[in-house]
């Protein structure tokens, strides 16, 4: 039976309830996620890509039992993409549906609001966040969204509620537990970092990394998640466009497993090194600073 946030006396009760999960929370972010969930407050994990914070209402989910509502953030994000719209190819074919059973007499007025009611809208994320509450709302990515979406994300944050001029008011029975994160390609205002509890994610340290892998990958050899584990730190200290995340320790670790490899050497790094580097310009840089070294576990 999955826990509640009732059920929580502290950080560590939540550190507990996330590893039923397979996610191994440090103690900054279990305390910064448990306060979140006491005191009722949306939480705002900030940190490069790759560690973690995405996973973490992933999990929060499952840990509580309750369902995931995510709104990818993107460029040119608007309240209709994230709020409702209107099903308009349902309310053609409604209309239609009037104009003959009506044989002439449709009175215009009458359709109209007939038109606009809550079987014809579409629940978009925060809306089916207000009315599904109980739930995990993640804001993912927020960084990706511009000034305008924030402000109009600030009005749902401060008061779970919403107005439809044409169905009313709809307000969250109780505030969803939120997640927002950011990679930080741009600066989020300080107004919407205001209404939040803040946490910078850092990727895990070695022997958390080591225990991460052996969670989420039953049966991995445990040398084999060290070494793995090892040479990801390296690459992430060898100034990379994109230095590898956790979720590419996993691929990597599960790569060699699908070669039934057992150990990590210079050769199986390099026939799997697209599991774990996504930049041609990282490959080249990994194979002038010699994968020897980096599997050694030594940054340049």
């Amino acid at each position: 039976m999955a826990a509640t946030a009732g059920d929580l006396r502290s950080p560590e009760d939540l550190t507990t309830a996330l590893a039923t999960t397979g996610y191994l929370a440090d103690d900054g972010l279990a305390t910064a996620a448990f306060l979140a969930l006491r005191m009722g407050r949306p939480l705002f994990c900030e940190g490069e890509p790759g560690t973690g914070k995405t996973s973490l209402a992933v999990a929060l989910a499952d840990a509580f039992g309750l369902p995931l509502i995510r709104l990818q953030c993107h460029e040119g994000i608007d309240a209709s993409q994230a709020l409702y719209d209107w099903d308009f190819p349902r309310q053609l074919l409604h209309l239609r549906t009037l104009e003959a059973a009506s044989d002439g007499g449709l009175d215009a007025d009458v359709a109209e609001r007939s038109l606009y009611g809550e079987r014809f809208l579409l629940a978009r994320p925060l809306l089916r966040a207000l009315q599904e509450s109980p739930c995990v709302l993640l804001v993912d990515e927020i960084d990706r969204a511009d000034d305008e979406f924030e402000a109009f994300l600030l009005q749902i944050l401060d008061e779970n509620t919403v107005t439809i001029p044409e169905v009313g008011e709809i307000r969250a029975a109780r505030p969803p537990l939120t997640v927002l994160t950011s990679n930080r390609t741009r600066e989020v205002h300080d107004a919407l970092k205001r209404r939040c509890l803040y946490h910078w994610v850092e990727h895990p340290g070695l022997d958390r990394e080591i225990e991460i892998l052996r969670r989420r990958i039953p049966g991995v050899d445990t040398e084999l998640a060290g070494q793995v584990a090892r040479a990801v730190h390296a690459l992430r200290e060898s100034d990379l466009l994109k230095p590898p995340g956790v979720a590419e320790s996993l691929d990597w670790a599960r790569a060699l497993i699908e070669l039934d490899r057992d150990v990590l050497d210079a050769a199986t790094a390099a026939a799997t090194l697209g599991a774990v580097l996504k930049y041609r310009e990282d490959i080249e840089r990994v194979a002038r600073i010699g994968l020897d070294r980096i599997l050694e576990g030594r940054a340049p």
